[in-house]
């Protein structure tokens, strides 16, 4: 798994590239570069999605572990 710094990196050169690639297809119609902004939108979406998860792990600690809490405090409510 990937820091934060690396993810935001990460995120910062998709972008530009996108941006880059958006303004070659104002110029007109490129089947590479829209793959490309295709691939670079499937990209920076899995990015969001692990920084949220870092974030949140982060935040509140480890998934496993806060399921298994859940757990044993649910059967500790349905037992008192």
């Amino acid at each position: 798994m990937n820091t934060l710094a690396q993810i935001k990196a990460e995120i910062e050169r998709a972008t530009e590239r996108r941006t880059e690639l958006w303004h070659v297809l104002s110029q007109g119609h490129d089947s590479d570069a829209v793959a490309e902004v295709k691939e670079l939108e499937q990209r920076l979406q899995r990015l969001w999605d692990e920084e949220r998860m870092l974030r949140a792990q982060l935040r509140f600690g480890d998934r496993d572990e806060i399921i298994k809490r859940a757990r044993h405090e649910e059967r500790l409510a349905r037992a008192a």
